[in-house]
């Protein structure tokens, strides 16, 4: 992971990653982050034009999108992951934001184990506005246990194949290290952050206080969504932001 590059289109910074979103976000001078959150999980096709109308009645341009966060039906394998993501990012390169190599937008996608969505929605997305004075804001993508790089999933996921206490531990240890990074490439940490949402269907209790309260993760609670991160064989993903307006549509 590289460092910070501004988009200035858009009115925030992110952390270059794979051609489907980049590892986080953060407003630049002058603007601030909001977050959405639908009632209901939105298809992709829907979402993305409901996200576009709201955008343009706050009359911020479509580059102003910069993160959003997935529900999918299940857990795809690998080429199935690579074959939606390469849907998703044709509207963000009609948008001006994908220039098919690079792509700005932060992103979390991850599947419901209980009444799932029958296709790929959106939960929620967020956006820049114009801001004078704001405090900071930033959204850390998710990330599960699988390290960067060209390897297979299988060959780059931390504890594959395992979901013991102690493999459950590691994995998210990782995890936590992955987003401290990020956090860190922007000049934050986990006292800036407004919100940690962590992503896993398996036991997390054995290290909630020692590997997340502890290290101060959770210093706005913790958000637990009975979920599995995108693709088979993960177990375990997690994402954070520091957002000062929220709202629900």
């Amino acid at each position: 992971m590289s460092g910070a590059v501004d988009f200035s289109a858009g009115g925030f910074r992110f952390l270059p990653s794979v051609f489907q979103f980049s590892a986080g976000v953060a407003a630049l001078p002058g603007h601030a982050i909001e977050r959405v959150r639908f009632r209901t999980p939105m298809p992709l096709k829907q979402g993305f034009e409901r996200i576009e109308r709201l955008i343009t009645a706050a009359g911020r341009p479509l580059t102003s999108f910069c993160a959003c966060e997935l529900r999918s039906p299940a857990p795809f394998t690998e080429q199935g992951f690579r074959a939606f993501n390469e849907v998703y990012v044709v509207t963000l390169q009609k948008w001006g934001l994908f220039d098919g190599k690079i792509n700005p937008v932060a992103r979390s996608n991850v599947c419901p184990q209980i009444d799932p969505p029958p296709e790929p929605s959106f939960h929620a997305f967020s956006f820049t506005v114009a801001a004078a004075e704001a405090a900071p804001s930033f959204i850390i993508a998710g990330s599960a246990e699988a390290r960067e790089g060209g390897a297979s999933y299988r060959e780059r996921t931390v504890r594959h194949g395992e979901t013991t206490p102690e493999a459950m531990r590691e994995k998210a240890r990782y995890v936590l290290g992955e987003l401290e990074r990020r956090l860190a490439a922007f000049g934050v940490g986990w006292a800036d952050t407004t919100a940690t949402q962590v992503y896993t269907v398996h036991d997390l209790h054995g290290f909630l206080a020692d590997e997340i309260v502890r290290r101060g993760a959770a210093r706005a609670g913790l958000t637990w969504h009975y979920a599995r991160p995108p693709v088979e064989g993960l177990e375990y993903e997690m994402d954070c932001r520091s957002v000062g307006r929220e709202g629900v549509v």
